[in-house]
C-alpha cells in the first residue's frame, strides 16, 4: 500500500495537490491511503510500502510549525518521495536549510541521471517560495537543477527522494514510476 501524506491546511489545497496524485494511483489501480500529517499514526507509517509526502499551496506553510510530526523520517528505511513541501520537510529533517526562492510556472530541469522516468532534460511545473540550500544537503545527491535552484535529490544511503516541482501537474509518469519501480 502507498501512503499519501497531505500537508494541506485547507480543503481547496487538497484538491489541487493531493487529489491529482490519488487520481494517478486510481488510474493505475494502485492501492493507497491518504492521511493528514496531523492525524497520522505510527502503525500507518510502518504498514506502508512507500510514502509520498504531497505538496501544498504557496501560502500554506502551517506544516513548518509542526516538523516534529515528521521525526519518523530519520528512522524510516522504505521509499519516500517528497513533492515540493514534502521535499522541504525531508531536507529539514535531514539537516537541510531553506532559502527564500520563488519559482512559478514551467521550468527546465537538467538531470544528472535517470530519475523515475525523467532523464537529461525535462520541462516541469514549479510552484514554490522556498528552495533547499544546496550547501546544507550533506545527506543527499543533487540529481536535478533548474537555472534557479535544486529541483531533485536522492538520499545517499536510504531510498528517500525529493522534487521541488509538481509531477502531479506535469510529468505524471514520474509518480507512476516511483510507485511501480522496485527501489
Amino acid at each position: 500500500m502507498i501512503l499519501l501524506i497531505s500537508v494541506c491546511s485547507e480543503e481547496l489545497h487538497y484538491f489541487e495537490f493531493v487529489k491529482p496524485i490519488e487520481t494517478i494511483l486510481n488510474e493505475k489501480k494502485i492501492k493507497f491511503a491518504t492521511r493528514d500529517y496531523k492525524k497520522l499514526s505510527t502503525d500507518e507509517i510502518l504498514k506502508a510500502e512507500k510514502i509520498i509526502i504531497c505538496g501544498t499551496s504557496l501560502k500554506d506553510n502551517e506544516f513548518l510549525k509542526h516538523l516534529e510530526r515528521f521525526d519518523w523520517i530519520k528512522r524510516y528505511n522504505k521509499p519516500i518521495l517528497g513533492i515540493c513541501a514534502g521535499m522541504q520537510i525531508i531536507a529539514l529533517k535531514c539537516g537541510g536549510r531553506l532559502l527564500k526562492k520563488q519559482e512559478i510556472g514551467l521550468t527546465d530541469v537538467k538531470f544528472d541521471e535517470y530519475f523515475f522516468g525523467l532523464k537529461e532534460k525535462a520541462r516541469v511545473y514549479c510552484l514554490h517560495n522556498n528552495e533547499i540550500n544546496p550547501a546544507s544537503l550533506n545527506e543527499f545527491f543533487i540529481i536535478g537543477k533548474s537555472e534557479n535552484c535544486v529541483e531533485a535529490v536522492k538520499h545517499k544511503t536510504r531510498p528517500i527522494y525529493g522534487v521541488l516541482f509538481h509531477p502531479e501537474v506535469r510529468n505524471k509518469e514520474m509518480i507512476e514510476k516511483f510507485v511501480e519501480e522496485k527501489i
